[in-house]
């Protein structure tokens, strides 16, 4: 919240340090091109109205700058963290795989091992003379 307020300030202040062609300060406004869409620029009251003043400036920093290079570090240091984080919880999943495929082959060896001993006793097939 309280970036935002900021953010919001600096804009205003840049507004009162520009002043456009026509000698008025610029209006904040939105892209809507497709090749920079949402990207905010300051321009011209006249924008539209009047020909002759075709003031511009991007509001926020230039694609490529040092702020997006460090955000851009950043996002590789946590995809890479991301990535060995991953690489640890899949082992584990292979272990807790491997545990419950060998506890359920060892209750399926135990139950036939009971049906058969269960047979063999009730079935009178052991003779005792």
């Amino acid at each position: 919240m309280a970036s935002q307020s900021s953010r919001a300030s600096s804009f205003r202040s840049a507004a009162k340090e520009l002043l456009c062609g026509h000698g008025e300060r610029p209006i904040l406004r939105t892209s809507s091109t497709k090749e920079n869409s949402g990207r905010r620029f300051w321009g011209c009251v006249y924008y539209e109205v009047y020909d002759g003043c075709d003031f511009f400036r991007w509001a926020d920093p230039e694609p490529g700058g040092i702020q997006q290079e460090a955000e851009i570090a950043r996002n590789r240091r946590n995809i890479t963290k991301l990535k060995t984080r991953l690489k640890e919880v899949e082992k584990k999943l292979w272990v807790v795989a491997a545990l419950c495929i060998a506890g359920w082959v060892g209750s399926l060896f135990l139950m036939l091992q009971n049906q058969y001993n269960l047979k063999h006793l009730n079935g009178l097939h052991l003779c005792y003379r």
